[in-house]
């Protein structure tokens, strides 16, 4: 055989290979793409719309991507733009947002983004199947309201995000305060005393309960010998908040209540509503075979940050679905329970076993009568105000409803508009 058809016998032989290489990749491809499509439809949740390709020259590419979740209900949707729109104009990190509706409001607020300085964001619409929740929780006519469905989509942060092994869930009635940077120039008085006022709250309130947390306060006031000023540093971009460190073994990091700004508050007549023995009813068996004090430090859920790997470790969504139905069985729930009914099957999951996130990312109760009790140096030094109670921003009569209005976009549909039977002013600019 001669040199010649040696080498086309060898040419022969590596065309076939990389043919037979090609096709094998083509079918590992068509395969991962099978795999994708499916996971999207999991029983429950449908993506309804993604747009992953807006520009990024203001994101800073050394950050991961960053999944906020927030579930947008038709009559709760202003605050849920709101607290996007707050969250997307103080960072420069790579957020995507996870919005989390029903279908009949997909369209909605598709044509509130897209018709606003919000188009640029990248997000996801997911719809929340409501036959999820059934056997799983019950009207109770004592309440006097009706079941949310969607307060129930923190349970199923893994279903929501599959790619992610973090995450940060937010309720709607929530806004991101800005970060207020002076490193580059000369800080007026003014600012820094306003920062002085915060530090000196305690003082002016020996009833607040939340010197610690204050001390977590992360402010600089630094002297300066060039302008012989003052600078002045308050974070308040998300990245922080989603750089919380978790303890080895912990699901989430909650902002607990003894800690709060909001310690002890008495939540429409249902009492001190600050620990366990508010949520939970201690009488029932079940509940006291859990061994749970019930002095323990509740927690609220309204804003965390998840670790989704160790989440789906120890099935914490399955453990959720477990609580809800044993109370539907067997009424666990405390009789004086005021608020969301989310809150109790939480706390039994992640007793003793969660990380704490700084105070300062959760400052509540502004929807209830406590919020008026915060001086307005305070509620600025916050990095995100949670309007959680009966009263709403986008209603009539919450505490510093103006501050929250900052960051609310009109609806270009003109379907949702502001209750504004006067303007109250917080003295907040």
């Amino acid at each position: 055989m001669s040199f010649r058809k040696v080498n086309i016998i060898i040419l022969v032989l590596a065309v076939a290979l990389f043919l037979l290489v090609l096709h094998h990749n083509f079918l590992g491809l068509s395969s991962l793409l099978r795999n994708e499509v499916s996971d999207s439809g999991i029983v429950g949740f449908q993506p309804i719309d993604f747009v992953p390709n807006v520009p990024r020259q203001a994101v800073d590419g050394r950050h991961e991507e960053i999944p906020v979740v927030i579930a947008a209900s038709e009559d709760r949707l202003g605050g849920a733009i709101a607290a996007i729109n707050s969250i997307q104009h103080n960072t420069r990190s790579n957020v995507v947002f996870y919005i989390v509706t029903l279908n009949g409001t997909a369209d909605h607020l598709r044509s509130w983004l897209s018709g606003s300085t919000l188009k640029t964001i990248r997000y996801k619409i997911v719809n929340f199947d409501t036959k999820l929740l059934e056997g799983k929780v019950k009207e109770d006519p004592d309440q006097g309201e009706s079941i949310k469905p969607l307060t129930f989509a923190r349970f199923y942060l893994p279903v929501l995000v599959p790619s992610a092994k973090k995450a940060i869930y937010m309720d709607d009635d929530v806004i991101v305060q800005g970060t207020k940077d002076c490193h580059h120039q000369c800080c007026s008085l003014s600012m820094v005393w306003e920062v002085v006022a915060v530090l000196l709250y305690p003082i002016k309130h020996p009833n607040w309960e939340d010197w610690a947390s204050l001390r977590q306060l992360k402010v600089s006031i630094l002297t300066t010998k060039k302008c012989k000023s003052y600078t002045l540093s308050i974070s308040g971009d998300i990245l922080a908040l989603y750089n919380t460190p978790l303890k080895p073994g912990h699901a989430a990091a909650f902002s607990e209540d003894c800690d709060s700004a909001s310690t002890k508050v008495v939540i429409r007549g249902a009492g001190n509503q600050y620990n366990y023995i508010g949520y939970l009813d201690y009488k029932k068996e079940r509940i006291r075979k859990l061994s749970m004090k019930a002095s323990t430090c509740s927690f609220n859920p309204g804003v965390f940050v998840a670790n989704l790997t160790e989440w789906k470790k120890q099935n914490i969504t399955n453990q959720l679905e477990k609580w809800m139905k044993l109370n539907v069985e067997e009424g666990l729930y405390s009789r004086t329970l005021a608020g969301s009914t989310t809150t109790p099957p939480l706390l039994i999951v992640f007793y003793q076993q969660h990380s704490t996130i700084d105070p300062m990312w959760n400052v509540r109760h502004l929807g209830s009568s406590a919020g008026k009790r915060y001086s307005p140096q305070f509620v600025k030094a916050a990095k995100l105000l949670h309007w959680n109670g009966h009263f709403k921003p986008w209603g009539r009569t919450a505490s510093y409803s103006d501050v929250w209005e900052k960051w609310y976009i009109p609806d270009p549909t003109g379907k949702f508009s502001l209750i504004r039977r006067h303007m109250e002013i917080s003295n907040v600019k």
